[in-house]
């Protein structure tokens, strides 16, 4: 496999399974060194073994809930002491909460949701928002799902906090247009996760791409050859939306 983020440094969050853990053995096995955010130990551990197999060096690997707000931070201060950048930060992890009418979705579920797949990604933000700048080809980019916009009966959750989602990251996108900074949204489609299938149980996970089957597409999409920002790639597609520009 090509190294081509050979010296990069990429932080991955939810990287103990499914999609994130491919993106991260992919960024590792391409040569990044890669900080794996999840609150799966054994995960982590599984992770680190099978970048190594694949060539690329020992992970970081940080357990911690991402509703930890000040974790986020301290992790922030780390990786400047130790690295002084940060190159790749990919916004992984999510919540999906429960499929319910709106008025029936328990309010510790609507909270916990909004916390882990908008404030969480917001405190990334602010805290690498500096390493990112550090690096000469920094980039960002955050998962969404389609929900955002069809705003799907008893998807109420998801829909909610993934359209304040890509409100936040196009606005960071539209303030670091001018910067050597790129924040992109990626929207996998439907993936066989163990998300999908609490979601979907009646599907049959066969007809589903696997995370290993999308991985390496969205990793393209942080690389240092990739110039565009302000966008939201459809993986199902291939196409790509510019958001700053219409």
């Amino acid at each position: 496999m090509q190294k081509d983020f050979e010296g990069r440094v990429a932080l991955v969050t939810g990287a103990s399974r499914g999609i994130g853990y491919q993106l991260a053995k992919n960024l590792g096995a391409r040569g990044a060194h890669v900080i794996a955010l999840a609150r799966t130990v054994g995960g982590l551990e599984e992770l680190d073994d099978e970048i190594q197999q694949a060539g690329g060096e020992s992970a970081t690997l940080v357990p911690v809930d991402l509703k930890d707000f000040g974790a986020l931070d301290r992790l922030g201060a780390a990786i400047y002491k130790r690295w002084k950048k940060l190159d790749v930060l990919i916004g992984n992890a999510a919540m999906l909460g429960t499929l319910s009418p709106i008025g029936h979705i328990k309010v510790k579920t609507f909270d916990e949701a909004l916390a882990t797949n908008v404030t969480a990604n917001w405190r990334l933000m602010r805290s690498m928002d500096a390493l990112l700048r550090q690096s000469d080809a920094g980039r960002a980019l955050f998962l969404t799902a389609a929900q955002a916009h069809s705003c799907t009966p008893f998807w109420g959750i998801q829909s909610t906090t993934k359209a304040a989602l890509e409100a936040l990251v196009r606005t960071y996108a539209a303030e670091t247009e001018k910067a050597a900074l790129n924040v992109n949204l990626a929207d996998p489609g439907p993936v066989r996760t163990g998300l999908r299938a609490k979601a979907m149980p009646g599907e049959d996970p066969s007809t589903l791409a696997t995370p290993e089957d999308v991985a390496p597409a969205l990793v393209n999409l942080v690389s240092a050859q990739y110039m565009r920002t302000g966008c939201l790639y459809d993986r199902l597609s291939d196409d790509t939306l510019d958001l700053l520009n219409g």
